[in-house]
């Protein structure tokens, strides 16, 4: 039996719409690519957070705190 809950997209989706604008007004974006069964989203990052020595941090202190703490069974964030 598996402890993993089932990450509601929509609600997920909706969630990174939150966060998008922040990531805008610092001239960049992220593009959803999708979320696998362990609950491990992955994001692509777009404009000026695509190579930003800072966005390791922006991911993980930012983006992926927002997402474990709104929606239920997100576990990680990555970026491809």
């Amino acid at each position: 039996m598996s402890d993993t809950i089932e990450v509601d997209e929509k609600l997920l989706e909706a969630t990174i719409d939150v966060v998008r604008p922040r990531l805008q007004a610092d001239g960049g974006d992220c593009v959803y690519k999708g979320v696998d069964e362990e609950g491990v989203v992955s994001l692509e990052l777009t404009g000026a957070c695509a190579g930003c020595p800072l966005s390791t941090i922006t991911v993980q202190s930012g983006i992926e705190r927002i997402l474990k703490e709104n929606v239920p069974g997100v576990t990680r964030v990555q970026t491809v």
